[in-house]
Order: C-alpha cells, then structure tokens, then sequence
C-alpha cells in the first residue's frame, strides 16, 4: 500500500466521512417505465442512503469506528437519517442540522429484473457546508478521510487538513464539477465512476483516461468501479483489473458507496496487503450491499466478507 495510516491507539477513530447523507424514496417496478405509461409498483420504501453517509455506515457495520461529518434538515426525513447512523454506531458529534432545511431526498426506481436502478435527487441549498464550519479536530481524529464531489470547496479543505496531518485520503467522485482538479491534488486514492475519468481527461479508453489522471494529480491509486464488471485501477504504474463477484442482486443502490467504505476497511483491516487484495475485498462488500433493497438493506458483517474471499475462484 502505498501510504501509511496512523496507529489504532493514536486516534479515536478509524474512519471520519464527510459529504452527503439523503433518504432514498425506493420504487420498485417490474419493468422501466416508458413514457404516458402506468404500472403498479412491486414495493416501495423510505429508506437510509448517501455517499459518505452510507460509506460510513459500512466501515461501522464491518467493525470499525466511524465517524460521519455532513449536514442534516431539521424535517422528519433529516431526523430519520440521523438516527439512521446513531443505529448503527456511527458518531456524528461533528455534524449539524440546518433549521429551516428539509434533508436532502431521492427517489429511486429500481428495477426488479436486474437491480438497475435510476436516482432522482433534490438537495436544498441551505445544506451547502461552509468549509470554516469544519472543525479541524473533527478531520485529524480519524486513521482514514473519505470525501465525496457534492461539494468541493468544503472536501479540498478537509482533505488538505487530513494531508498535513499525515491521515490518508479516499474520494468518492462521480462527475466533473467546478475546482473538482483542485479537490484530486489533495487525495491518494481517487475512486472514480464509470464515466468520470473519460469526462475528465478526454480519453475513451478507461485505462489511459486512469494513468491520465494518475499522472496529473499525482494519486498512487486510482480506480474505477465498473458494476458487475468489478473494478479498473492504476497503482504503482501497473493496470489491475479485478472482477466482480457472483450474488442474488436485488438492488444496486449504494454498491458504489459500499465500494469506497469497504477499500477504507481493507486498508485498515491490513495496512501490509497488495493492492489487489485490498480491491477484491472492497468488491466483496459493494457486491453482498446488493443483497437487499436500499443502499445499505445489504450492508455486510466482516465474517460475511471473509467468507465471500474465500468462495471465489482461484
């Protein structure tokens, strides 16, 4: 691994996220609506969601310390979330609720041939985070930083406090947004969707849009989750491809949030591991999140993960 994380006993947490938390409004229909039509939904229901929110979530239900850094809406939706994360052990003595905000929401239309799912997302703006309202003890008292792309002002300076206190960073990005160059310079290990790293570098073919962005911001690990496909990355000047693995899909919302939680996991569950350990175990978790609907309906113990890695093909 090509960056050191500071000892257990040295911080009270393992892992501190900052970004969004959001409650997914989750229908699921047999088949993808087509305009001027009408179908009965199969289910539905208000569930936990969020990049960072459900990255850390994640990290907590895999046995480590978690603490969660983001804003909530004083609605019931916002209390939801909240306790969402008390739940499962989550800290959030550096998070806030907005008064007068309503929690962001999503509605997600899921699929239930396949688990594909389409989000729809409103946020209000008074959820905005002023990066001089983060507290720098907050960002320092975590062994690893998780970041997302929302907003990208409050996360470069998170991520630049994190860097000078010699705590490792992890991005979850997914598309290009104003000052997102500036946000990469500050991380090691960019975690990148689908169609970000060609958006970003120009390049269609992922693996030289990949050492593109490797080279420019100078991150040792950069990574691209690709579904059921697994994952792509670039690490010390070398192309790993590592597949996904095999479950009864029901649901794929959140697998790339449990993605990024499960790489900062692996890295904390063995500092010494090869890169491509530490990504096989980060599609284990993305994969069994997929278990359940909601983005975290599926989120899996340590012993489940262990028992997945030694299940797969040699």
């Amino acid at each position: 691994m090509p960056f050191s994380i500071p000892s257990a006993p040295s911080k009270p947490f393992d892992v501190v996220t900052l970004g969004l938390n959001s409650i997914d409004l989750v229908a699921v229909v047999a088949e993808y609506p087509t305009t001027n039509s009408k179908q009965r939904l199969q289910r539905f229901a208000r569930l936990p969601g969020g990049q960072m929110a459900t990255a850390s979530a994640v990290c907590a239900r895999l046995g480590w310390r978690a603490s969660y850094i983001g804003t909530f809406g004083d609605d019931d939706l916002g209390r939801v979330s909240r306790q969402s994360l008390i739940e499962e052990g989550v800290d959030l003595h550096a998070s806030w609720t907005v008064s007068g905000a309503t929690n962001q929401f999503a509605i997600v239309l899921v699929d239930a041939r396949s688990g594909a799912r389409t989000v729809l997302w409103d946020r209000h703006p008074a959820l905005s985070m002023d990066p001089a309202a983060i507290p720098a003890s907050a960002i320092e008292s975590g062994r690893v930083l998780i970041v997302d792309c929302q907003e990208t002002a409050a996360a470069t300076a998170a991520a630049q406090c994190a860097r000078r206190a010699g705590i490792p960073t992890i991005i979850d990005v997914e598309r290009v947004r104003p000052a997102i160059g500036e946000l990469l310079q500050h991380i090691d290990v960019i975690i990148a969707a689908e169609r970000f790293p060609s958006e970003l570098t120009g390049h269609e073919d992922l693996g030289h849009a990949l050492e593109a962005i490797a080279h420019e911001f100078g991150a040792p690990i950069v990574c691209v989750t690709l579904g059921e496909k697994g994952s792509l990355a670039r690490a010390g000047g070398r192309e790993i491809r590592t597949p996904g693995f095999a479950v009864d899909c029901v649901d794929t919302t959140g697998a790339g949030d449990a993605f990024r939680g499960g790489f900062a996991a692996a890295c904390l569950r063995n500092p010494d591991a090869d890169i491509e350990d530490l990504l096989a175990y980060a599609n284990a978790v993305a994969a069994l999140n997929c278990r359940a609907l909601g983005a975290r309906g599926g989120m899996p113990t340590a012993q489940e993960v262990e028992h997945l890695l030694i299940a797969r093909p040699p």
